[in-house]
């Protein structure tokens, strides 16, 4: 009997591995390539803060057109983002 266990990720999962990968790209290039590299790091980070402040995320409007977090329900069963985007988490039980 095989279990698949289907993970269904919001938008701001799919961010967060973005950024995360970058500044490790960054760190990686900057070691074998040229030090400038860490240009791009510094760059994620800067956008990462102006994006908490502004909630403006160049990267987000670009995830989206891709067709990344589109999923029919959130994580908690409700429609819209789940418990973020949705509500309706704390009233059901889990």
């Amino acid at each position: 009997m095989r279990i698949y266990a289907y993970v269904i990720m919001k938008i701001e999962g799919f961010i967060r591995i973005l950024a995360g990968v970058m500044v490790l790209t960054s760190i990686v290039l900057s070691r074998v390539v040229h030090p400038n590299w860490l240009i791009l790091g510094a760059f994620v980070g800067a956008n990462l803060i102006q994006s908490a402040f502004t909630g403006f995320c160049p990267a987000e409007m670009i995830l989206r057109r891709m067709g990344a977090g589109e999923a029919s329900g959130g994580s908690c069963g409700t429609s819209g983002g789940g418990c973020c985007g949705g509500g309706g988490c704390s009233s059901q039980k889990r």
